[in-house]
């Protein structure tokens, strides 16, 4: 197998393919093309962990092993039968196959695991001559896809999914994936060396997003991918690159990032995760309400995820939360204001229509990302 040309493929959350591709293609990778699910290219070793470490708002990066047309379980078997697996893998690796189904002939995702690892099996021993492989070593996580009876086999490189940067411990009561908030800094107004403010920070995920671009720290550097212990990819150009990386990291270019609410409790957390984050110091943090907040630049951006709403109860407040934002608005007439919500009334209630809107997904939640400039 040519382990120094693959094929890549990052996985993104619906509607952040092309923002996936532009990071891409800003990182120098090779045949970027954007598709529903996420952005494919082509590299080496060494450029799947790269983005592992530098991508912002894609989920995975996996390494498409297989592509093909598959209608029945033998053609199944025979496309991963294709794969040089002794290449791959060593003897005692552990095997772990995940699957998903969807618009094909072939849906039973449990079939399609179980005929995947059969075939595994049955072309390494015909490689190896050996009957036994007793799976106590690195775990390779490998996942077959189908989709619109095309039958996709990858190998994560990234193990946990990359929204795990490892700063967040608890969540809040409406938590924000550090992916879709990497998203929303990228998708807003504001730009490094502008002023940002969040008027609902809750436990700080689109303020610590925001200070990691400005200070170009990449989101993956202190966590460990899964890609750092195959047996085909080399420790020592993986620590060489992670140096890279660590040397790019300028805390000091922080300036102007800083966010406010109305609890207490959730401010400790927001602290603490700033912290963990590596940034104490860097992010302003103060107890505040958004009603009274009045902020002393000319220019800058509002960006947040208020409250949505979701339950009936909550609907008065929400709606009254929203017509504050105007005010706020209003009272900074040079910034710009953005929110995600999947509230539909959000215009209504805030008094005017938007100036650009975005249809994303907050986990299973649609919602639009509206900028008001």
């Amino acid at each position: 197998m040519n382990f120094t040309n693959m094929t890549f493929f990052a996985t993104a959350a619906f509607g952040l393919e092309g923002i996936v591709a532009a990071e891409l293609k800003r990182l120098g990778m090779k045949n970027v093309q954007a598709e529903i699910g996420g952005a494919r290219f082509t590299g080496a070793m060494a450029d799947a962990f790269l983005c592992n470490l530098r991508l912002r708002c894609a989920d995975r990066v996996l390494i498409i092993l297989a592509e093909k047309d598959c209608r029945s379980f033998e053609e199944l078997f025979q496309l991963v039968q294709t794969i040089p697996w002794e290449e791959i893998m060593p003897m005692d690796a552990k095997i772990n196959v995940s699957g998903k189904c969807a618009r094909s002939q072939l849906m039973s995702v449990r079939d399609c695991q179980s005929i995947t690892k059969k075939a595994i099996i049955e072309r390494l021993r015909q490689r190896t001559r050996r009957e036994t492989f007793p799976e106590t070593g690195t775990p390779y996580p490998i996942e077959v896809a189908l989709h619109a009876d095309v039958a996709r086999i990858t190998l994560d490189t990234s193990g946990e999914a990359l929204n795990r940067r490892g700063y967040r411990t608890w969540n809040g009561e409406a938590p924000l994936r550090e992916t879709l908030a990497a998203a929303l800094v990228e998708l807003s107004p504001w730009r490094p060396g502008m002023r940002l403010h969040d008027p609902c920070c809750g436990t700080g995920t689109l303020l610590i997003e925001a200070a990691f671009r400005q200070s170009h720290r990449a989101p993956g550097m202190k966590r460990i991918f899964a890609c750092e212990h195959f047996s085909f990819f080399s420790r020592e150009e993986a620590a060489a690159i992670r140096q890279e990386v660590w040397n790019d990291f300028k805390p000091d270019r922080l300036s102007g990032i800083s966010g406010s609410d109305i609890d207490p409790k959730v401010l400790e957390l927001a602290a603490r995760h700033v912290r963990q984050a590596g940034l104490e110091g860097k992010i302003q943090l103060t107890n505040q309400d958004l009603r009274t907040l009045q902020l002393p630049d000319e220019e800058g951006v509002f960006l947040c995820n208020p409250p949505y709403g979701e339950r009936l109860s909550d609907r008065k407040s929400c709606e009254k939360l929203y017509r504050e934002m105007h005010l706020l608005k209003e009272r900074h007439p040079g910034w710009s204001l953005c929110a995600i919500s999947s509230d539909p009334a959000f215009e209504r209630a805030y008094g005017k229509r938007a100036n650009k809107k975005r249809r994303l997904y907050n986990g299973r939640l649609e919602c639009e990302f509206l900028i008001y400039q």
